[in-house]
């Protein structure tokens, strides 16, 4: 029997901007993963009345609220273990010796999913202010069992 599928959307680079189109895109969502340069805090406010979040501090994220998120997350969904970092350069060397299937980046604006070592690295890109010609989108993880696919849209064309 195969095993019920978990919907994970995937957000980073809000820059203090919750688009309705993002909000849209997330509803629905099992969860959400934020990763990172959220700017302010009622961006997560705003997620986490869609569904359970787990966000991690950018580079531009600073002041007292920020301190208490992390720069790493790590969590598991069904049998997948998903690391969460802003900047891939934050990425420990062999992220599938430690256990890891899946890493979760932001920083960089660019939409990217690529599979190494048999680790899915996946970057979902900007949903906050567009940044010279980068798309404007976000992520889709979906978990079955010990499997995970991922996709990116486009928010905005």
């Amino acid at each position: 029997m195969r095993a019920p599928s978990t919907r994970i959307g995937l957000i980073s680079d809000t820059h203090n901007l919750v688009r309705p189109e993002a909000l849209q895109y997330l509803a629905g969502c099992d969860a959400i993963i934020h990763a990172g340069d959220i700017c302010n805090p009622s961006v997560l406010d705003a997620l986490a009345q869609i569904a359970p979040l787990t966000a991690v501090r950018g580079n531009n994220d600073v002041g007292e609220w920020a301190a208490a998120v992390p720069t790493h997350a790590k969590l598991t969904v069904q049998q997948v273990a998903i690391l969460v970092v802003h900047d891939i350069a934050d990425v420990p060397a062999g992220p599938r010796s430690d256990g890891i299937h899946v890493v979760v980046t932001g920083h960089s604006h660019k939409p990217s999913i690529s599979e190494r070592d048999g680790v899915l690295f996946v970057n979902p890109g900007s949903a906050g202010p567009r940044r010279f010609k980068l798309p404007v989108s976000a992520g889709m993880l979906i978990v079955e069992g010990a499997q995970a696919t991922a996709k990116f849209d486009l928010l905005l064309t």
